[in-house]
């Protein structure tokens, strides 16, 4: 293939809705389309072919770092919008995967999000998560949660992201937004800076490491709405994946920081539609008395009770979400049985 071909693929990319392109040699340009790789190329890429047009990507320093490395991921940007790029060695030859990104924030109404994350999303303090286990959506819910306060209220809000997937303009809010590795070193300093800079709304790109963990409820609990990303496969394992994070003596000590700070969390999975799009199906906890005792002193579980007789609350089990989707025609019976497996 020829050279200069990454603005026209992803161009293509995007007039086709891809989420993904992935370049891998031995196998032609593949599209990721709903639930789908879908073949670009009708000839298999040869490796040279693959690696240069990951590199295209990069400059000739970064190239070198890439050796060093072994993986890249950065940002770029072309007049059609933003993308993500993981560069890598696959079995000895370069490839590269292209995340796709909206060219704007994305509305909890677009998302179609329940009144209920509306509601989380106005909170003055405490902490919001939004969980899930990986490409379900959490990046760009919590996008579509600042671009809510950022139109409608009129906050400072900081973010602190890995790397930087939507540009937010300011409107009714300021929206300071920095890249680690950036603008900041880790999740952690640039969390401890936030804090001297007058900030109403935090949001964390994920909570990876005791230490942000810490400083992110401490902030939530004393009058800064946190929002922040977690890898868990369903509610009922956030306090196990939190704990996992921190020394057994200071066990005690997060569950009661958890239950202070905890204003919500909203769980995502993310399903292909009959139309060959992706709708978002939630179960969403909100912290009343009954699951902070929960977060306190009980196993998680407990949480699943709370959830199914809270509907006054604003509560959604994931059921209740699967079944509201199949009764509009949205998903298949099919795709909901998969996903109710684990529920």
């Amino acid at each position: 293939m020829e050279d200069n071909k990454i603005t026209q693929i992803v161009a293509a990319a995007r007039a086709k809705k891809a989420t993904d392109v992935h370049i891998i040699a031995g196998a032609p340009l593949l599209f990721r389309i709903g639930k789908d790789l879908i073949p670009y190329t009708p000839s298999r890429l040869t490796g040279e072919e693959a690696r240069e047009l990951a590199f295209q990507f990069l400059s000739t320093d970064q190239q070198e770092l890439f050796r060093q490395r072994l993986d890249f991921d950065l940002m770029a940007a072309d007049k059609g919008g933003r993308y993500r790029v993981n560069i890598s060695y696959n079995d000895g030859a370069v490839g590269a995967v292209i995340r796709i990104l909206p060219e704007e924030p994305r509305t909890l109404e677009a998302l179609h999000m329940p009144p209920v994350v509306n509601y989380l999303a106005a909170q003055t303090k405490g902490l919001v998560l939004i969980t899930g286990s990986t490409s379900q959506g959490k990046t760009t819910t919590m996008s579509a949660m600042i671009s809510e306060i950022n139109t409608h209220q009129r906050k400072h809000v900081v973010t602190i992201e890995d790397p930087i997937e939507t540009v937010h303009l300011n409107r009714q809010s300021i929206v300071r937004q920095r890249e680690v590795g950036r603008d900041t070193a880790t999740f952690a300093s640039g969390l401890r800076a936030a804090l001297r800079q007058d900030p109403d709304v935090i949001a964390i790109g994920e909570m990876r490491d005791y230490e942000t963990i810490r400083i992110a409820l401490t902030a939530a609990e004393t009058g800064v709405l946190v929002l922040s990303t977690l890898h868990v496969i369903s509610i009922d394992k956030v306090i196990e994946r939190l704990l996992s994070y921190a020394p057994v003596e200071d066990e005690i000590h997060l569950r009661y920081l958890l239950a202070g700070a905890l204003q919500g969390i909203i769980h995502q999975e993310l399903l292909p539609t009959l139309e060959g799009g992706k709708r978002v199906a939630v179960e969403v906890l909100i912290a009343t008395d009954a699951a902070k005792n929960v977060l306190r002193n009980r196993g998680a579980f407990h949480l699943r009770n709370v959830i199914a007789t809270g509907a006054k609350f604003g509560m959604i089990t994931m059921e209740q979400s699967i079944n509201a989707l199949l009764a509009e025609g949205a998903i298949t019976p099919e795709v909901a049985a998969a996903v109710m497996t684990n529920y």
